[in-house]
């Protein structure tokens, strides 16, 4: 049974980056740990990146700019959807597939496609993947109805699916483990990034040009950052192929499924993103109606919000040092529960102070989750990462769908009720694992005092 890990171990290595560094290593007398556990070899060799480190920043760099541009087009419909809505004659429940659709077909196609990362290397995938997703991004604001564009949504989903896995993978294997947690809190910052500025580009181009001239400049704002990914990313080190063999990735997937704290991740990261599916699928419908009648770029410019979610999860590290990993995930949940009750207010500055504290707790609980994932997999890290974000995309499909659909039955006190229910999922998880926890401590204490 596996620990809930304190990340205040500095010098924590998993079985898994032993491995791999052992195999780095020249043969003879390198001083290369035998164990895990052991101190960082002095001899030469490749040494994984940690601040400071040469390569440290251009990684950051480089992951920030694919993290932002992932973000920015899985959710660039979602601003627009009361003028897509408006445009093709659609209720918010249909409007919101053009967001689902995107979500769905990457929950749907990431464990192949790392799969395939295991195979062709971490960096490959997440190349072929950002060039795909961009260049459908290029094509989507000329869909001419909404049965097109959701297909395209979903090709683009379907691309950007190759991103996500492949690079928390290829942080556990690159990154030193004591700066994994905050190496992955950079990438997720990058995803908060794109998903306030490509919202809040969408919302002002929709405004002045209309939603396909908003579609096109995120489009070309993706491409930016696909160029930057490309020239900033180190090479992978420590990457060693494995087999493709159908019955391998089945018996590593079916041993992720296996491992009851895995299992529990996979549900908080599904449970914290059907709220937040639901909440920013809806939000542009709220503010666009009474008594708030907010236009289109003012809407948009309500996505600033994300910048406390980039700090949130940029900070994940340093506040699962201070509480640890079950007490981040406390706070987290207490945080986004208290955001959807503000948000219920009549007053626009209370639906702000809402979002705020639902955008600071979805992302830090997010962090921790997906760090939790990659330190917990000890072998097959992308399928561990891959099952994490299926969880995780198949909430956001979910939650926008189920959001957007109690919101045209009930209005936003559904929506809220909706997300609700899943934070009590999240905080119910946390509880179980704390008592699991407790539990497998206890018959270890009585060993030692004996």
């Amino acid at each position: 049974m596996h620990e809930w890990i304190d990340y205040r171990d500095s010098v924590h290595w998993t079985h898994e980056t032993a491995r791999v560094y052992r195999r780095s290593m020249p043969p003879a007398h390198t001083g290369a740990p035998s164990i895990p556990g052991a101190s960082i070899p002095s001899s030469p060799g490749p040494q994984p990146l940690s601040p400071g480190r040469p390569g440290y920043r251009r990684m950051s760099l480089a992951l920030f700019a694919a993290g932002l541009a992932t973000f920015a087009l899985l959710y660039s419909t979602q601003a627009l959807l009361p003028a897509i809505s408006g445009d093709f004659g659609v209720t918010a429940g249909q409007a919101s597939w053009t967001v689902s659709a995107a979500t769905g077909a990457l929950a749907l196609f990431v464990l192949p496609l790392s799969a395939l990362s295991e195979r062709f290397g971490r960096t490959r995938m997440m190349t072929c993947g950002m060039a795909l997703a961009v260049g459908v991004a290029l094509l989507v604001p000329f869909a001419p109805s909404l049965e097109w564009l959701v297909a395209l949504r979903a090709v683009q989903g379907a691309a950007i699916a190759g991103i996500p896995a492949s690079a928390m993978a290829y942080l556990a294997e690159e990154v030193r483990p004591k700066a994994l947690v905050g190496a992955i809190g950079l990438f997720v910052a990058g995803n908060s990034i794109g998903g306030m500025s490509g919202r809040i580009v969408t919302g002002w181009a929709a405004q002045l040009w209309g939603w396909r001239a908003g579609l096109l400049t995120v489009g070309l704002m993706a491409l930016a950052c696909a160029v930057a990914f490309l020239a900033l990313l180190p090479r992978a080190r420590f990457f060693r192929p494995a087999s493709l063999e159908p019955r391998a990735v089945g018996r590593t997937v079916a041993g992720h499924l296996r491992d009851p704290l895995l299992l529990r991740l996979y549900g908080i990261g599904a449970l914290f993103m059907t709220v937040f599916g639901a909440v920013y699928t809806v939000i542009g419908y709220r503010l666009v109606d009474e008594p708030f009648s907010l236009g289109q770029g003012v809407v948009g410019s309500v996505f600033l919000v994300y910048l406390v979610g980039t700090v949130s999860s940029a900070a994940a590290g340093q506040l699962v040092a201070r509480i640890g990993r079950r007490g981040a995930l406390y706070l987290a949940v207490t945080t986004t529960a208290l955001g959807l009750l503000l948000s219920l207010a009549d007053s626009l500055a209370g639906v702000l102070a809402g979002l705020v504290l639902i955008t600071a707790g979805f992302f830090a609980g997010h962090a921790v989750a997906s760090a939790a994932v990659s330190r917990t997999a000890t072998t097959g890290r992308a399928q561990a990462s891959a099952l994490y974000q299926s969880a995780y995309y198949l909430g956001s499909s979910a939650g926008g769908t189920l959001g957007a659909l109690a919101y045209h039955a009930s209005g936003w006190a559904a929506t809220v009720g909706i997300a609700l229910v899943a934070v009590v999922g999240v905080a119910s998880i946390t509880l179980y694992g704390s008592r699991v926890a407790r539990t497998e401590r206890r018959p270890t204490s009585l060993a030692a005092m004996r």
